[in-house]
């Protein structure tokens, strides 16, 4: 079994889930009392918001560089970047460390390919969903159309995911504005929802909504595993 280097924090809600769907998923295949060798690195959430929020990526970037070199350090095989934002400095990242990291989007988009979606909808962070880090590794390398809310939503979703959901915060209220975002991408003619935070599955489930979800956290954990038992 190889060891998965989890680099996390961002936020430690949602990397709880990943440590506890791996063990999950590893004990399900396996079996007995296994669980999986991992090594974890948890960064200090808040002061990468801020860094974030002030358009600081660089300096974001050297943090979790440093922490990804230790989690290598530490005889990771791989890493695993458990947030989907933080991906837009995957780049800068991996030019630090010599073990391959696992894309969020590229283990989301062959889950697309193999359902044979053509046009999806995404929800998750502004970052995430205004910015062409993540949206365009879809569309142009697996060529799949990628489609985000309106201005007025992307903000509304933004909001809930930093001042609720990181927080541990679940509102009825927050599940109804999602699911009514939802709607509207459904009906624009996507054929599938993409969960692009770590935290939106804590709010959002399948039994939700009659169009299909990917929940980026599931995906990627189970990825991890399939590479570490490979």
């Amino acid at each position: 079994m190889k060891t998965i280097g989890l680099l996390g924090g961002m936020s430690w809600e949602s990397t709880a889930l990943y440590y506890k769907q791996i063990n999950e998923e590893v004990k399900n295949k396996l079996g007995s009392l296994h669980s999986a060798k991992i090594v974890m690195y948890s960064v200090d959430f808040d002061e990468i918001e801020k860094l974030q929020h002030n358009g600081k990526w660089d300096e974001t970037a050297f943090i979790l560089s440093e922490a990804a070199k230790n989690i290598e350090n530490a005889s990771a095989d791989f890493l695993i970047i458990c947030t989907n934002t933080m991906h837009k400095v995957a780049p800068q990242i991996q030019e630090n460390i010599n073990i391959p990291i696992v894309h969020i989007a590229d283990a989301t988009a062959k889950v697309l390919q193999k359902d044979n979606i053509k046009k999806v909808g995404l929800i998750a962070t502004a970052f995430t969903m205004e910015e062409d880090f993540y949206k365009n590794r879809i569309r142009e390398n697996f060529g799949i159309e990628v489609v985000v809310p309106n201005e007025e939503d992307i903000k509304t979703i933004h909001k809930i995911i930093y001042e609720e959901l990181c927080l541990g915060l679940v509102k009825e209220e927050s599940k109804k504005e999602y699911l009514r975002i939802i709607d509207k991408l459904v009906k624009s003619g996507v054929e599938g929802i993409i969960l692009g935070c770590t935290e939106i599955c804590m709010l959002i489930s399948p039994k939700d909504t009659p169009v299909k979800l990917y929940n980026t956290t599931e995906i990627h954990t189970n990825e991890a595993v399939n590479l570490a038992l490979a």
